[in-house]
């Protein structure tokens, strides 16, 4: 079974991406990983205070996975397997991959104009030695294009 490994966060990037590889595994009877990342806090504030920030943060990535798997479930009737992670975006995925070597891609959107993105402008330059391919998503492809190409 193909695995595809789709990064979530609020950006038209990552809905694309999610498209993509929700339409690509129900075309491969796969499934999907959604990975949600909590960016560590720059702000480092009393005990309590810091704790609530974090809580909050992974309370936020928790709730866009879960909409985002949603989503997916009400139009391709499969449910993803959600995963969040704190950490640096980069580190984390790497370390999501070597857990799960099922993982058959990752796919990623890139923005519509100027700097693709940190993480696809990242993963393009080490792909060669991932475990898996990347895939990139275009974002200037409306949903109709992203149907035809998956």
């Amino acid at each position: 079974m193909r695995i595809y490994l789709v990064i979530m966060d609020e950006t038209e990037e990552a809905r694309a991406a999610l498209r993509f590889a929700s339409r690509r595994a129900a075309k491969t009877e796969g499934g999907v990983h959604i990975l949600a990342l909590v960016q560590p806090q720059d702000f480092v504030a009393f005990g309590g205070v810091q704790a609530t920030i974090e809580e909050e943060a992974r309370d936020r990535a928790e709730v866009l996975a879960t909409s985002a798997a949603g989503s997916m479930w009400s139009e391709s009737g499969r449910m993803p397997t959600i995963a969040v992670r704190q950490g640096e975006g980069e580190k984390v995925i790497r370390e999501y991959l070597q857990e799960h070597p099922e993982v058959a891609a990752l796919v990623l959107g890139a923005a519509p104009e100027g700097n693709p993105g940190p993480l696809v402008a990242y993963f393009s330059h080490v792909s060669g030695s991932l475990p898996c391919p990347v895939f990139v998503v275009p974002g200037g492809l409306s949903d109709e294009d992203i149907d035809r190409l998956s």
